[in-house]
């Protein structure tokens, strides 16, 4: 059984791993954690603990680790399928069925009469005698005379059934078809040609993106596609009028192929060539094969470049541009608005993604709305930028104006989220005065609110505003005398993430599982474990927070305020997002350093092949991170 990577993510959420794990293993809650004798190995005093804000369990002794999925794989010693649908099943999450049902939803019967020449189907009269624009577009209307038929037609036959075809249809099949037909009588159409030429797309993009034509002919998948008409409807390819007549969806439309992340085609979408005709675009609808909010036009294809850089754009022809001027990052949403499962699918792509939204009035309505669905995904290491385009501009237009260079320095100076963010409250509200900063206060909160609980980045983005609206004042470190000859002391990872703890203690959370790698009584170790002690009654407010920690590390306060004075975290910090970015990237670093330590002298086979395995993993979030 093939379970896609969403639904894992959605059962591990709803699943409570301190609940499942207390039933097997008596916990106990220490500071931040959860913590008993671990089940996979014996031992006297606990090193086993469990973190329910990440999901997730580790084991100090014999580095077991893991989500609630490989617990209860490892403790019963079950397999992947078996646990998942214990636990989609108490969480209320139904799993895809297995490929046999899956190959039955996807199979339809073909009739295997021996289909007609096109000159043997005779053309359907149109009722005029509803004169509504629905009617106009649902009813049939009689070919006319200017066009040669024999020639519009002329590559059916390929694509055709012979009369002995099988029983059983594939849609993936049909819809390959389908797509080369389309691509085939692109050709026979001035209008659709001209049409890709007035947007500047060569011939190789053309045949890249699989682009094509759908004929004017109201039935025309049927001639085609005679024995498939099962399929066709399964597709929605072929629609029923309130007349009981049926109908191509598509039809004297250039169609944009859309394929799934293996590169199978699965729907298409459809742009009318003359602009009285509405609407402008029409999508397959969804089918047994295919489903708008899972999917984004252009991964597949983005993948297939190897894109690092990833920006959401409004339409296909936008994707297709870009890609052209050797953008491959580009997506878009298949004529719905952005949703989480878009977003998600992006992150898990690189954890830093771009939207790309029009200045006007509509453009930021539609900021607004991605806003609030983007912000509750943004854990810690998530970035998310918008590039607000000039007025009466898309990126394709954009980019044929501005020419590459230009518009890839446009878009690196997408402001960060909490840039956007100020911009976007402060423009209504007059923030030289108290009311105004006021409001502005409120509204931001009311956003604060909708990004994850145990995140930093509510936190930190609550004490940039402040800033920015000159409430309060920054915290400096009192320096003792003999601080001040340390300027040429060589600085390490282990004081940056001392003082960013000290500046930001909210960013505890990246550093919290370097516990379980430290040797104790290092000065980074010592600060982690008071951290861990006093954590969950940190002060809302940084500064507060700030001077909380110094409190509980007044043992250390002469090597901390000489850190403090080396680093100058301050001013490496100062937006949100970098000194998340700065968290992240030195606790990754840190527990690379940690983990090769502890392998140089694993404690057994079993500890050293967890340690290689954690690693590997770890090597690969960082490859992530430097490219992004």
């Amino acid at each position: 059984m093939a379970i896609p990577q969403h639904i894992i993510d959605q059962v591990v959420d709803r699943t409570d791993i301190v609940d499942l794990i207390s039933q097997r293993v008596k916990l106990k809650k220490t500071g931040r954690t959860y913590s008993g004798c671990c089940p996979f190995h014996q031992e006297k005093s606990p090193s086993f603990h469990v973190y329910r804000d990440k999901q997730y369990f580790h084991c100090f002794g014999c580095q077991a680790n893991g989500n609630a999925i490989r617990f209860l794989m490892d403790i019963d010693n079950r397999n992947f399928v078996d646990v998942m649908k214990d636990l989609a099943s108490q969480a209320g999450i139904e799993l895809p069925k297995d490929d046999i049902d899956n190959k039955k939803r996807i199979a339809y019967k073909r009739d295997v009469k021996p289909a007609l020449s096109v000159s043997q189907s005779a053309p359907v009269a149109i009722d005029h005698s509803n004169s509504s624009e629905e009617a106009s577009y649902f009813d049939y209307a009689p070919p006319s005379d200017d066009i040669d038929h024999e020639a519009q037609f002329a590559d059916f036959d390929a694509f055709s059934a012979e009369p002995q075809a099988a029983q059983e249809g594939d849609l993936y099949t049909l819809l390959e078809q389908i797509t080369q037909f389309y691509q085939a009588q692109l050709p026979h159409s001035q209008t659709g040609q001209n049409y890709f030429k007035k947007r500047g797309l060569s011939p190789e993009t053309i045949d890249y993106w699989r682009l094509g034509y759908a004929p004017e002919d109201w039935q025309h998948l049927e001639k085609a596609f005679p024995q498939d008409i099962e399929g066709l409807k399964l597709l929605g390819l072929i629609r029923t009028s309130d007349k009981g007549r049926d109908f191509n969806l598509l039809r004297d439309r250039v169609i944009f192929p859309i394929r799934d992340t293996k590169g199978r085609v699965v729907g298409f979408g459809g742009r009318a060539l003359n602009d009285e005709i509405k609407p402008k675009y029409i999508n397959s609808p969804d089918s047994e094969v295919f489903h708008k909010n899972q999917l984004l036009y252009g991964l597949y294809e983005g993948r297939k470049q190897k894109a690092h850089d990833w920006l959401m754009v409004e339409g296909y022809m936008d994707v297709i541009a870009l890609q052209q001027y050797g953008i491959y990052g580009a997506v878009a949403t298949l004529g719905t608005a952005s949703n989480t499962e878009h977003l998600n699918i992006l992150f898990k792509q690189n954890p830093c993604i771009t939207i790309a939204f029009d200045g006007d009035a509509a453009g930021q309505k539609a900021a607004r709305r991605t806003l609030e669905i983007a912000l509750p995904l943004l854990n810690d290491g998530r970035e998310l930028k918008f590039f607000v385009l000039p007025n009466h501009h898309d990126p394709d237009s954009l980019i044929r104006r501005e020419g590459l260079e230009n518009f890839q320095r446009l878009l690196k100076q997408a402001p960060l989220l909490s840039d956007f963010i100020f911009a976007h409250l402060t423009q209504n509200h007059d923030i030289q005065t108290p009311e105004g900063k006021s409001q502005v206060m409120a509204e931001l909160r009311q956003l604060t609110d909708l990004l994850p609980k145990h995140g930093s980045f509510r936190y930190l983005l609550s004490q940039a505003f402040k800033e920015k609206l000159g409430f309060g004042r920054k915290w400096t470190p009192k320096l003792n005398n003999d601080a001040s000859l340390s300027f040429n002391i060589h600085t390490r990872d282990e004081d940056f993430a001392i003082a960013i703890l000290m500046h930001h203690p909210f960013l505890y959370i990246h550093f919290e599982t370097l516990r379980a790698f430290m040797q104790p009584g290092q000065l980074l170790s010592n600060v982690l474990d008071r951290l861990n002690c006093v954590f969950d009654d940190l002060p809302d407010d940084q500064e507060l927070a700030t001077y909380y920690v110094l409190g509980a590390c007044s043992s250390y306060a002469h090597e901390i305020a000489d850190i403090m004075q080396r680093t100058n975290i301050e001013a490496l910090t100062q937006a949100p997002e970098m000194a998340d970015k700065l968290a992240a990237e030195y606790a990754l670093s840190l527990q690379e350093k940690y983990l090769k330590q502890k392998l140089k002298s694993p404690l057994s086979l079993v500890e050293s092949s967890n340690l290689r395995q954690q690693l590997n993993e770890l090597t690969k979030k960082i490859s992530l991170r430097l490219v992004s």
